[in-house]
């Protein structure tokens, strides 16, 4: 038909002229937006950016333990090229012995977008996935291990840093020349598959909901904390400022002779312990699924911690344990202002009430809890950590830097999910706070302590996810010690 015909003969143009009319009608909500994350990204640069690192001498901070090498890949490639079919069975696994279980416990955490890390107790078939991942198009090699990604954040923030751990030649040469390692030297290093996805992903049936990582590791050195003597005996000339403890999950599901691991936890209570009451201790959490460890980190580290770091996972895992219930194995990936900050709440005030009754070990002062959203930190008025605010934002800058793979925020790829305004608590008739483009960062006191609260510039153009809490949670210590 004639209509037909014209169609395609104009199409192309009438598109084009719709396309144009539709830029230069840009709606002006989209403006309206843009110009709020300049405005957020302008008045979080300027709250980072109030606390100069210049002029004083570099903080010193000692990191441990261990490290590894991650393998980063597209996890469901990855699964596509092993052949391994989507689940019809998500099911969680404390650790992983088998194909099967691999794909139920990917799926389990898949669909939802919730960080995971798992044991694989089968060396053959690790191998053979880290033997796929080497030929998958577009994978990375990069550092890996809470501690050296912490220590390769604080080296970039302008502190002097001693890292606990034992690795390869090749692994060392890589770190800052601000990082000095004590520990052995290891040939081969311990690998570690991260299984990352972006939002939207879709594996089978299963569609994930937030861009995340699901990680397998097979480690033989890390769960021993091979570094501890080395590094305790460093320790002393180093003089550090902050002791900051992470990596602890290796010993998550390892089948350790009995008592080992008490025996290990307990040599670095003692380690900490020993440390001058002045130098500040931060103990990052982890993925832990097995609830015996978590009493062993209450019992033997925990205590001695002045501050914690912690995802949105690992806060609500940590305070029903303090509750005396089981260990919660997935929690909402993205939780609510309200819903965080009471439990914040609750644990700085079981732990401090522990700290009381047990007259030993250290009050604790901080509690840094990152979440895709917002960052959110507890700090004791009075205590030795200074600038809230300012580390507060940095840390929801540094969200975005990391995940997005650039040290400069481009607004256009990034995203407010916080909410416009949110409630203090969820308890009846408590206040709400706007979020307010030019003053992003609220701040609060409340009964001994401050509560700030930042919204993240979430990245839309995901690089990696993999070390965000690390580096999240380094990027805020710099600026308080």
């Amino acid at each position: 038909s004639v209509v037909e015909v014209s169609w395609m003969k104009y199409g192309p143009v009438v598109s084009l002229f719709v396309v144009l009319l539709a830029v230069w009608f840009r709606s002006p909500q989209n403006e309206v937006l843009d110009d709020r994350l300049d405005t957020v990204l302008s008045s979080l640069l300027r709250a980072e950016r109030k606390v100069g690192m210049n002029n004083v001498a570099r903080p010193r901070v000692a990191v441990g333990f261990g490290g590894c090498v991650d393998l980063i890949v597209d996890g469901v490639s990855l699964l596509n090229k092993i052949g391994l079919p989507p689940t019809d069975q998500p099911l969680h696994h404390d650790y992983i012995e088998n194909a099967e279980q691999l794909a139920q416990s990917f799926a389990y955490f898949f669909a939802p977008g919730a960080a995971a890390e798992r044991f694989m107790l089968n060396d053959t078939l690790f191998s053979e996935l880290v033997e796929a991942s080497r030929d998958l198009p577009g994978n990375r090699w990069s550092v890996g291990g809470n501690a050296p990604v912490m220590a390769g954040r604080m080296a970039t923030e302008g502190c002097e840093v001693l890292l606990g751990g034992s690795f390869s030649p090749d692994f060392t040469d890589v770190l800052s020349q601000h990082i000095t390692v004590a520990g052995n030297i290891v040939e081969e290093p311990d690998i570690h598959l991260i299984l990352e996805y972006p939002s939207g992903a879709s594996w089978g049936h299963y569609i994930s909901r937030r861009a995340n990582r699901y990680i397998i590791h097979s480690d033989d050195h890390n769960p021993y904390l091979a570094s501890m003597e080395e590094f305790a005996e460093k320790l002393e000339d180093f003089n550090p400022d902050l002791l900051v403890v992470g990596g602890l999950q290796m010993m998550d599901s390892f089948p350790f002779q009995s008592g080992e691991r008490e025996a290990l936890l307990s040599r670095l209570a003692d380690l900490l312990s020993s440390s001058s009451p002045q130098i500040g201790v931060h103990f990052e959490m982890a993925s832990f699924v097995e609830e015996s460890i978590m009493e062993d980190l209450l019992h033997f580290v925990i205590p001695h911690a002045d501050s914690l770091g912690m995802n949105e996972q690992e806060l609500p895992n940590l305070l029903s344990l303090l509750k005396g219930s089981n260990i919660t194995v997935l929690s909402d990936p993205n939780p609510r202002v309200a819903t965080v900050l009471d439990q914040m709440r609750e644990v700085y005030r079981i732990l401090n009430q522990h700290y009381k009754d047990a007259n030993n070990g250290k009050p604790l002062t901080r509690l840094h809890v990152h979440t895709l959203a917002f960052q959110a930190m507890i700090v004791t008025r009075g205590s030795q950590w200074k600038n809230t605010m300012s580390a507060t934002a940095k840390a929801s800058l540094t969200a975005n830097r990391h995940v997005c793979g650039s040290n400069d925020i481009d607004p256009s790829k990034a995203r407010l999910i916080m909410d416009d305004s949110f409630s203090v608590s969820r308890r009846e008739g408590s206040q709400r706070i706007p979020l307010q483009e030019t003053r992003p960062v609220s701040c609060w006191e409340e009964e001994d302590y401050e509560i700030c609260v930042a919204p993240v510039l979430v990245c839309t153009e995901v690089y990696q996810t993999a070390g965000g809490g690390d580096n999240i949670s380094a990027a805020g210590l710099v600026l308080q010690i």
